[in-house]
Formats: structure tokens, sequence, C-alpha cells
């Protein structure tokens, strides 16, 4: 199933506000910090990464790459890009 950019942004952004210990912490501008702005954890933050996988249909994250995610747009370029790999992702 093909994916727009702001489609996949509004999900993703849906997402990580639904599952965020503290919610009350996304900025009103600019990338929300996962642990500092919105209270993930690590159990928090395993949940956030199956549900993005689930939704998507994506391979499981490695341990490297999800160290590397720290904010809302990090999420955001991880799953556009998978989805660039995975030719499932136009215009619009």
């Amino acid at each position: 199933m093909a994916h727009t950019e702001s489609a996949v942004r509004e999900t993703i952004l849906s997402i990580i506000r639904q599952l965020a210990p503290d919610a009350e912490g996304f900025p009103e501008q600019g990338p929300a910090h996962l642990v500092n702005d919105l209270g993930y954890h690590s159990l928090a933050l395993l949940e956030l990464a199956f549900a993005i996988e689930d939704d998507f249909d994506l391979p499981p994250i490695d341990e490297e790459t999800g160290r590397k995610i720290a904010t809302s747009e990090d999420v955001i370029a991880y799953v556009v890009g998978q989805l660039r790999e995975q030719n499932e992702l136009v215009a619009g």
C-alpha cells in the first residue's frame, strides 16, 4: 500500500501522541523529544516501535537504529526512509 509523506507524518504524530506517557509535553511547533518532552521510557519506546512497525508493515527496528531515534522528526524520517526503500511512498 502506497503512502504520501504528509499522511505518514500525520499518522506518526498521532501514534506518538496516543502512546506518549506525557502527551501534554508535545510542543506546539518543532519536534518533540520522545524522552524529555513526552516522558517515553524503555517500555513505552518499545510499544511505539511495535505500533509503527505494525501500522506501516515495516521490519523490526534494529537496536543501533533505535538508539539514533530521539525525536518525533527522527521517527518520521526513519519511516519515510523505509517506505522509500520499499517503493511505498508516493508524491502528494
